[in-house]
């Protein structure tokens, strides 16, 4: 292969995307929050009807929510690990 040779130029500093704003993250913290709040207080009020009796405990759904979405990132993190090439797969 022939050497080239790359011209260092230098790239326009980009903003910050606003998702990563310590102000955002917390607003975000406080919203989510205050929506697990609501939904626990919602279900206090509202009554369940449920085959299954634990399914009508105080904070079932909440934490029944939080354990599956614990267990969806833990199954794709070792999903991405199985399926991980080496960088240099298409090289070859």
């Amino acid at each position: 292969m022939a050497d080239v040779q790359y011209e260092r130029t230098t790239m326009k500093h980009e903003p910050d995307h606003w998702l990563v704003h310590p102000r955002t993250i917390r607003w975000l913290g406080v919203a989510f929050a205050v929506v697990l709040a609501m939904s626990l207080l919602a279900q206090a009020v509202v009554p369940i009807k449920s085959n299954a009796g634990f399914a009508a405990w105080p904070g079932f759904a909440a934490a029944y929510g939080m354990l599956s979405c614990i267990v969806m990132v833990v199954a794709a993190k070792a999903l991405g690990a199985l399926l991980k090439r080496k960088d240099d797969h298409y090289d070859a």
